[in-house]
């Protein structure tokens, strides 16, 4: 079974920097894809970026893209997602997902989540 837990989370003022992480475990993720996804109060939760295990390719929604850069750490099983130039609008729970599927766009394949990491943004 799919283990997923995030960290990294805070406070930060605009124009910050965080990093988040993901430890993954139960599975051998060779084949893999992961993904950061966020949601904020009274809404839909998101897709911020995306990764494949295999060749680290990567895919990025529009909102983030110039500002995160998501990257994985084999050795260590761990994703990470380093956000630059932080906005209010990026305050949310962030969370980490899985594709044993291993498409980076098809989000409905990310059926594995961790417990989400709060990202609070301050003006």
């Amino acid at each position: 079974q799919v283990q997923l837990v995030e960290s990294g989370g805070g406070l930060v003022r605009a124009g910050g920097s965080l990093r988040l992480s993901c430890a993954a475990s139960g599975r051998t993720f060779s084949n893999y894809a992961m993904g950061w996804f966020r949601q904020a109060p009274g809404k839909e939760r998101e897709f911020v970026a995306t990764i494949s295990w295999s060749d680290g390719s990567t895919y990025y929604a529009d909102s983030v893209k110039g500002r995160f850069t998501i990257s994985r750490d084999s050795a260590k099983n761990t994703v990470y997602l380093q956000m630059n130039s932080l906005k209010p609008e990026d305050t949310a729970v962030y969370y980490c997902a899985a594709s044993a599927r291993g498409s980076l766009t098809i989000m409905k394949y990310f059926t594995s989540w961790g417990q989400g990491t709060q990202v609070t943004v301050s003006s």
